[in-house]
């Protein structure tokens, strides 16, 4: 037998929650000293930035490659 799953609807689009993700690593990353937490933090922010933007490019009706 089948079972279905449970489908949530998300209320903001991928793209927004990435972006603000992005943005509350950005701020956290912001009170912490330098060092390795803090980098991970910016990395994290850099990786979320990046699969937006590939986001974007693959759900634009004109696809172009990210420059």
């Amino acid at each position: 037998m089948t079972e279905n799953r449970s489908r949530a609807r998300q209320a903001t689009s991928l793209a927004e929650r990435l972006a603000a993700d992005a943005a509350r690593l950005r701020e956290q990353a912001s009170r912490l000293e330098p060092g390795a937490e803090r980098d991970a933090l910016l990395n994290k922010a850099h990786r979320n930035k990046m699969a937006a933007d590939i986001n974007a490019c693959l759900t634009s009706p004109v696809r172009r490659l990210p420059v």
